[in-house]
């Protein structure tokens, strides 16, 4: 391991799961102490458990601002002023747009919308009197194409990463920097809970898997290298972008191979 991470405090919301626990074994192994938030209480501390003295698990529910703000007390209180945001806790929705609900959209807002601007809020004050920091918004290709049955969830994400885009310009000059990272068909649970909501048959995910470049689904740990390259100071000039990890699909889909 390289230590690119050594002197920083990250939070990670999410971090039960999927792509926020493969940031947070990583951003351990390259020296950073970090602080897992989620909802999954048991899921969380044993992963927090599993990586030692330098993580610690706090119960965060990111539609709460008291509950923001109790963790962010907490990391500075126990692992020291926060230099990191990832904010990746987020929920997802498949139906068509006339199936979906008033209900359904504004629970969708309330972790992938409200959820980020509310860590937005907590981190920005104790970032910059630590003289700056780094962002990294979780989002979706989802939010930059469309994609049927994905109506809510794509509006969702995209205003994930429309609040990053706007917190890049406001928080620059406080050595704050913000990129949001879009993830197309990553191996999470989340997914799987995608697909067998949605009813696709075998031949449907497959077929979709050989239409994109690369050929294959992406895995938590390679969307997490990414994260952690614009948390690390070797992207200390990189604020504002939109960062895909999703094996070409943004690229279009294979149609002669």
């Amino acid at each position: 391991m390289t230590g690119r991470l050594d002197q920083k405090v990250a939070i990670i919301t999410g971090a039960a799961s999927g792509i926020g626990a493969a940031t947070a074994r990583l951003f351990v192994a390259e020296g950073a102490r970090v602080v897992l938030g989620d909802v999954q209480e048991d899921r969380g501390q044993a992963i927090a458990s599993e990586l030692g003295p330098a993580a610690v698990f706090v119960p965060l529910d990111v539609t709460d601002k008291a509950s923001w703000e109790q963790a962010v007390g907490r990391c500075t209180a126990e692992v020291g002023s926060p230099t990191c945001l990832v904010s990746n806790a987020g929920i997802s929705f498949v139906a068509p747009i006339e199936a979906t609900t008033e209900a359904d959209m504004r629970r969708l807002f309330e972790v992938n919308v409200l959820g980020v601007h509310l860590g937005l809020q907590a981190v920005a004050g104790p970032m910059k009197a630590a003289g700056g920091g780094s962002i990294v918004v979780t989002a979706s290709t989802a939010g930059v194409i469309g994609l049927d049955w994905h109506g809510a969830y794509a509006a969702s994400k995209a205003g994930g990463a429309a609040l990053a885009r706007c917190a890049a310009i406001e928080l620059g000059p406080s050595g704050i920097r913000v990129n949001s990272v879009h993830p197309g068909a990553i191996d999470t649970p989340m997914r799987a809970g995608v697909v067998q909501s949605s009813g696709m048959s075998a031949t449907g995910r497959e077929a979709r898997l050989k239409a994109l470049p690369a050929g294959r689904l992406g895995r938590p740990e390679e969307v997490a290298e990414l994260i952690l390259f614009l948390c690390s100071d070797e992207s200390s000039y990189l604020t504002g972008g939109q960062l895909q990890v999703d094996g070409g699909m943004l690229a279009g889909p294979r149609v002669f191979g």
